[in-house]
Order: structure tokens, then sequence, then C-alpha cells
């Protein structure tokens, strides 16, 4: 920087101004500024040119095939001849509660009762055989005859199985509890844990101390339908 002064017409001197002296900067220097500049510059090309390009969207997948742009597509392709794997189908028997077969309150719902109370399986087979037996013992129209369908002595104060139950529920208990409780059932017990055979089923009961006749050896035994009539509700303890 140098200093300056300057002098108006009259001989009269003004006050002095600095003017700023440009600096030279070493040669060196501006050449590392200008290889770094052409660095900066070349590096951001190349980023821009590495950079990988979003690929476009389809906005009509449909539009996109009938283009041609499904040869860009995968395909996957299975022989006709491929085995395809089994699919396992394990098979149950739903189990009602016993509350939900009292409100039922029909011969059909005592049935199942019985073998929910004896924990045996609660089949088409069960159900059938068991109504059939109940038939035996005391007919249709009137199967909660004592609340006893199956005429069973045990709880009922009659060892000839003429005795009563308060309730059908009660008498649902003792009707499995005999099955489950006494040896010479071992038969029908089994049976109904097997739960796939009616026939094979009543042919226990035949063979069982459960009735002297043995119910004629089947003979004395109809497999027709049995059709659902209900108790009266008082019959239930309802």
């Amino acid at each position: 920087m140098r200093e300056t002064r300057r002098s108006q017409p009259g001989g009269r001197r003004v006050a002095s101004t600095s003017v700023a002296t440009p600096v030279a900067r070493p040669r060196a220097v501006r050449r590392f500024g200008a290889l770094l500049a052409t660095f900066a510059v070349g590096g951001m090309l190349a980023t821009l040119a590495i950079a990988p390009t979003a690929p476009a969207l389809l906005a009509d997948p449909a539009a996109a095939a009938g283009s041609g742009s499904h040869d860009r597509l995968q395909r996957v392709s299975v022989d006709a001849a491929a085995a395809v794997p089994g699919v396992s189908e394990d098979s149950y028997v739903a189990s009602t509660g016993p509350e939900t077969l009292i409100e039922g309150g029909t011969n059909h719902d005592w049935a199942e009762l019985v073998l929910v109370d004896g924990a045996f399986p609660v089949t088409d087979a069960n159900v059938t055989v068991i109504l059939r037996w109940m038939r035996q013992e005391n007919g249709v129209d009137n199967w909660w005859n004592r609340n006893n369908p199956l005429n069973n002595g045990n709880g009922s104060g009659g060892g000839s199985g003429l005795g009563s139950y308060d309730t059908l529920v009660t008498g649902a208990y003792y009707a499995a509890d005999s099955l489950r409780r006494y040896s010479f059932y071992d038969a029908i017990e089994a049976a109904l844990e097997a739960g796939d055979d009616a026939d094979a089923t009543a042919a226990a009961i035949w063979a069982s101390p459960w009735a002297g006749s043995h119910y004629g050896n089947g003979t004395h035994w109809s497999t027709r339908p049995v059709e659902a009539v209900e108790a009266p509700a008082s019959a239930w303890g309802r």
C-alpha cells in the first residue's frame, strides 16, 4: 500500500489517501489452485458417470406388456408332470359343551351328553348307537321316562334299572359312569373309544349283562334312523 497526497489549486493540500497495492502471488500457488479446480471438476464428472440410473416405473403393466417390454420380464415355467406335495388334512371332532346340549334338550343331545361325560369321541357312529340303545329301552316318544333313558341301575336307586334320577343331566352322568366304572362293560367302552362302527358297539352291548334279554342278540334291535324328540324343560332341570 502506498500513500498519495493531492494539492488543490491555490496551493492548498488535502488529506492523504491510501491506495492498496496489488500483491503478486507466487506462480506455484497459482498453478496449484488451477490443479485443484481441475481435479474437482473431473471428480464431479466421474461421479455422475458411474451413478446408477433409476429404472423408469411402468404406469400400466398391461400396456407395457403390449409394447414388447414383457420380453424383459422374468418367466418361470413349471413342468406339467411335476409332482405336487399332498396336503395333510387332520380329522377331528368338535366337542360340544354340556350347557349347549342341555339347552338343545332332545334325545340326540342327551346321547351326546353321555359321550361328553364319559370322555368318549362324539362321532356319528357313537351318537347313532346310543340313540338306538335308548329306543330299545324306553321308546322315542317318552325317552326321558324317569330321567333314565337307558334304564341304568347305577345311582338311580333301582338295581333292576327301574330307578329314577332327578334330572336327565344326572342320568347322563351315571350312564357314562357305569360304562367307565364296571369291567363287564369293557367291550362297550372299547368300541365307543374307537367310535367308528355303530354295529360293532351294538354287538358289544348285546353281549354285555346290561339287559338280561341281551336284546335277542340283535333280533330286538332296530337300525332305522331315530328322530329327534325334545324332552320337557323340567326333565333337564330347567
